[in-house]
């Protein structure tokens, strides 16, 4: 009888290692994409600002309103210095633009879809379709969205979507960074610049408390000696 007894647990825990792995694998088939998955999986572009390399020139600003004609007194992104007052050799830069959300708030609630994900993922205007309700600006929580005083149209930065990127170039901003504090490309590719910067990397999300989950990453300045 003991023996039998013996035999039987002998056999449950085989059982329960047997079921364990094939659990298992079956869990890594379903959380692992497969080249197929991976080759045709549609770009998610992104950018990254790096704070550490980032000098204030604001070269990014004026490659951007040239490139994308952006009124005399309007911008698409600007550079804000964050430099503590008490720490004026420890300049500190950020950029403020949109944030190409995932989740776009603005997208939402735009009521003519003229502001939409084009086939590439990123938050774009048809301004023929905009009819300045502001809705879009008001949804933003960022503030980065304005009404561009020449076509009357709401607008923010598309990563030149209609421009640069069209034409085959990165980003004006990422063109004109001489510092290379802007790196620009397909986070959906894990062998791409920007992703593997991201893997090795600290980097944060502006007001992540929004649930916006943004594409626009930034590297925050590393305090030397700490």
């Amino acid at each position: 009888m003991e023996n039998k007894r013996r035999a039987f647990i002998k056999y449950l825990s085989v059982g329960s290692v047997g079921v364990g792995v094939a659990s298992y694998s079956n869990l890594l088939a379903k959380t692992q994409p497969s080249q197929d998955e991976t080759k045709d999986k549609k770009p998610h572009f992104g950018m990254i600002f790096d704070q550490n390399k980032c000098v204030g020139c604001t070269d990014c600003e004026r490659a951007c309103k040239k490139v994308n004609l952006v009124p005399k007194d309007q911008m698409r992104l600007y550079v804000q210095d964050k430099t503590d007052p008490q720490k004026r050799m420890e300049k500190r830069y950020v950029r403020v633009s949109c944030q190409q959300c995932v989740d776009a708030p603005c997208v939402k609630v735009c009521p003519t879809k003229a502001c939409h994900k084009d086939e590439n993922g990123i938050t774009t205007m048809n301004t023929d379709d905009c009819i300045a309700c502001k809705y879009c600006i008001v949804a933003c929580p960022y503030d980065v969205r304005f009404i561009n005083e020449e076509t009357k149209s709401a607008e923010s930065c598309n990563f030149c979507a209609d421009t640069n990127l069209k034409d085959g170039h990165e980003p004006a901003c990422v063109e004109a960074c001489k510092y290379e504090a802007l790196v620009f490309g397909d986070l959906n590719d894990e062998n791409s610049y920007i992703s593997k910067m991201l893997n090795v990397k600290d980097s944060l999300r502006m007001r992540p408390e929004c649930g916006t989950n943004p594409s626009l990453r930034y590297i925050p300045v590393v305090k030397l000696g700490v």
